[in-house]
């Protein structure tokens, strides 16, 4: 999940840029920072969950190598 949340911060990213450059609307480049900073507790829980992943599936593969 974590390359998805980096793909998601880094299409706001270019496209707050965009924006920026190009003097669009305020609210678009206020949408596109909101997007972003959203997305940084995003990326943080799905780093997290995918290493509770790993850790639970490794604990129930030495479990079932023990049998």
């Amino acid at each position: 999940m974590v390359p998805f949340a980096i793909a998601g911060l880094a299409a706001f990213a270019v496209a707050g840029a965009i924006v920026w450059l190009a003097n669009g609307p305020e609210s678009w480049l206020q949408t596109c920072v909101a997007g972003f900073l959203v997305g940084i507790p995003g990326l943080i829980t799905m780093i997290v969950h995918d290493r509770n992943r790993r850790r639970r599936r490794s604990i129930t593969h030495a479990a079932f190598r023990e049998n």
